[in-house]
């Protein structure tokens, strides 16, 4: 990690005058954290290695774990990767938004973004703040969630100042994100065999329909820790918090086991026959997308409490409950 700063960062308010600012220093080679609908993330000049090498350090990231560029159009996509007929596809049907395409990449995208390999991971994100300071920038920005490696993704600018205020100078408020989880991500590259590698708001449902075929299920492969990743998202622990986590499907069955109050209870809908102070729920009555919403803010809410354990009930169905559910496992890992 590099040296803390002395003053926390600067967390700045949306107007024409920061917006200059922090699109000036991106262009400087500087880091600033930036709201996007999904989670905040913290954004170097895609192009510019020495800058998102910055990203790295700031974070404590591996090298072999590589970086999303975020464009400002959809036809800018060919300017950092190889497109193919799928690819624009996707892009039409869910562009601006919570979708990744990993491609072939173009010589411009400095190897550190991609983890050596020769592709790359690019979306188009739909937060009009972001893309405000992107159009300002005139730049790709490269942009992992902006916290410590592997720690719960921030979802307000205060949650980006408590995990890196000493590492960064730049953070752009722009409220509380509105999807919760990262992007889903689809490998590309063969446009014939599409993969999907990490789950988000766009499920595989949603992908098959869009490409008029069916997208395989690349989630539960065994990853190779210490190896280049094709896309972020896929080690086995990630989005972790201190706390050990337990994972019930359902909880319902554990309810009786119910222990003292230095364990915590997060159930996926709020529960009619528990209640305690150490009974937490995703949503009220069992809405998904409020649940993907609140997951990592609960999270962290339980970690700073100071219980022994996080028990979680994983989330019914399938769609977007895929999503939560590999989030929860992820963080129950203890690889």
């Amino acid at each position: 990690m590099p040296p803390k700063r002395t003053r926390s960062a600067r967390i700045y308010r949306d107007t024409p005058r920061n917006l200059a600012r922090l699109a000036a220093a991106l262009r400087r080679g500087e880091l600033v954290a930036v709201p996007t609908e999904t989670v905040y993330g913290l954004a170097a000049n895609a192009l510019d290695a020495v800058a998102c090498g910055k990203i790295f350090t700031a974070k404590g990231r591996p090298a072999s774990d590589p970086l999303i560029v975020h464009i400002g159009h959809w036809r800018e996509l060919a300017a950092v990767a190889v497109p193919n007929d799928a690819a624009l596809r996707l892009a039409q049907e869910f562009w601006p938004g919570p979708l990744t395409i990993v491609l072939p990449k173009r010589p411009a995208v400095p190897g550190i973004v991609s983890a050596g390999l020769d592709s790359v991971a690019v979306r188009l994100p739909s937060h009009p703040l972001f893309r405000r300071l992107q159009r300002l920038a005139g730049i790709p920005l490269a942009a992992p969630s902006a916290n410590p490696f592997g720690y719960v993704s921030p979802t307000t600018a205060q949650h980006v100042r408590d995990g890196l205020g000493k590492q960064i100078a730049h953070i752009l408020d722009g409220g509380p994100t509105t999807i919760g989880l990262e992007s889903t991500i689809v490998d590309l590259r063969d446009p014939r065999h599409p993969r999907l590698l990490r789950p988000g708001a766009v499920t595989r449902a949603q992908l098959a329909q869009a490409l008029g075929c069916a997208v395989a299920d690349g989630t539960k492969r065994k990853t190779v820790e210490h190896a280049a990743q094709l896309a972020p998202g896929m080690l086995s622990r990630h989005y972790s918090p201190r706390t050990p986590v337990e994972l019930h499907a359902p909880l319902a069955p554990v309810r009786a086991r119910l222990s003292g109050p230095d364990e915590a209870w997060l159930f996926f809908a709020q529960p009619r026959d528990v209640a305690g102070k150490n009974i937490f729920a995703l949503s009220e009555h069992g809405d998904l997308r409020a649940a993907a919403k609140r997951l990592f803010g609960i999270l962290r809410q339980l970690d700073d409490a100071g219980y022994t354990r996080i028990h979680a009930e994983l989330a019914p169905g399938g769609g977007l409950a895929d999503a939560i559910n590999d989030r929860l496992r992820r963080a129950a890992s203890r690889r």
